[in-house]
């Protein structure tokens, strides 16, 4: 029997659902249809439901810890302040964690189970911290969720966060890929006018700094991604190449159609995106490493009188979103400013390095062969009142 993503006048067949989970898994949810992008809405948002349980159930410790009174942390945090400082640290790890737990579920009634009992729970939270009148707070997030859901943006998300994960999984070989970084900018750390700058330059100008020498290279990521597959994305024809890998997959038994359907604006950003974006954090990962590497020098050799000699201060701590922390600000500031000066350099001599695009780009241009050949015979298959 062929299987087709076609539909009856009734409920979607199981081969729509698992055709339309492809594309949401590998973040690509332009491809799909404005119904099936909006499509079994609620079993899909557990993920970030269950995410916004795990931080709430961080925040409910806080109020139970702190008695619900404000903390003020002057010195050498309390036991009770350490307790309330690894709560807060602990939630967004939390929230990824559980988020991509849920995401791994693949019942649909599961799902759905989940995202109730997450709800209920946020919202329970809520309630025990301050009162009823969270519950409208509570129908905001709730929105906002089934928003992003049905926009394709949490699949997006959902596509990054396992992308991070999976680029951790490497640390390893990316430290040693920073090494020749760390070489190229020891002068910098070691050069007193920068450890000067660091010392007297404000949070927010050195945030302002960073953001611009990111967004230079990250404009140069995406307009150089953005070169290389623009042959691809104007391509109208299902490709041979991706419609060998389908094998095993939802698409496998679905025929090419001849010629395929042109790619929307939107569906060119996507690829483009996710294109860029897995570069970037590749790269991210590889400079904070590297800034990684520096904060562990600068704890070894940093003592108070050397600290006041290239600093000209002899402040030894730094307050970060208002916790005190046992670093120099200097140190942390010069951490940050050599990162991004590391970003900028793997950006501008990745995307031409041709054993960086064997590794890295090339299997990702690999893999949005088979994208846009599943691409095609989806929508090749669909009823042309599901395509509008």
């Amino acid at each position: 029997m062929e299987l087709s993503v076609r539909r009856t006048a009734g409920r979607p067949k199981s081969a729509t659902v698992a055709a339309e989970s492809w594309f949401l898994e590998r973040g690509l949810p332009s491809v799909l249809t404005p119904r099936g992008r909006w499509r079994r809405l609620w079993p899909r948002s557990s993920p970030m439901l269950a995410a916004w349980a795990a931080v709430e159930a961080c925040l409910l410790g806080v109020f139970f810890v702190s008695d619900g009174n404000e903390v003020f942390i002057d010195g050498t945090p309390t036991t009770r302040q350490w307790v309330l400082l690894a709560l807060l640290a602990a939630a967004l790890p939390l929230a990824v964690l559980f988020g991509w737990l849920v995401s791994r579920v693949s019942s649909g009634r599961t799902r759905a189970a989940i995202a109730s009992a997450a709800l209920a729970f946020a919202v329970a939270c809520g309630v025990i911290e301050s009162g009823p009148i969270q519950l409208t707070r509570d129908a905001v997030i709730l929105g906002l969720v089934l928003l992003l859901t049905g926009s394709g943006v949490g699949a997006v998300l959902a596509w990054a966060v396992r992308m991070t994960f999976e680029h951790l999984a490497t640390v390893g070989t990316l430290a040693i890929r920073a090494l020749p970084i760390v070489l190229l900018t020891a002068l910098v750390f070691f050069n007193t006018y920068v450890w000067l700058m660091a010392a007297t330059i404000n949070g927010q100008r050195l945030s302002l700094a960073i953001v611009f020498l990111a967004g230079i290279a990250a404009a140069f990521v995406v307009s150089k991604t953005a070169e290389r597959v623009r042959p691809l994305l104007r391509s109208t024809a299902s490709l041979p190449e991706g419609g060998e890998g389908l094998a095993g997959t939802p698409f496998a038994t679905m025929a090419d159609p001849s010629p395929g359907s042109v790619l929307k604006k939107a569906e060119r950003l996507n690829v483009i995106f996710l294109l860029a974006a897995s570069q970037l954090v590749e790269i991210l990962v590889v400079a904070l490493v590297g800034a990684t590497m520096y904060l562990v020098l600068g704890l070894i050799i940093l003592t108070p009188s050397l600290l006041k000699e290239w600093t000209h201060t002899s402040v030894s701590t730094a307050t970060v979103l208002g916790w005190t922390l046992p670093v120099p600000d200097s140190l942390i500031h010069i951490c940050l400013f050599l990162g991004a000066l590391t970003f900028m350099y793997i950006s501008a001599r990745a995307v031409d390095d041709a054993e960086y695009r064997g590794m890295f780009l090339d299997p990702l241009i690999a893999d949005l062969h088979v994208a846009l050949a599943a691409r095609n015979r989806y929508r090749g298959a669909i009823t042309p009142t599901e395509s509008e």
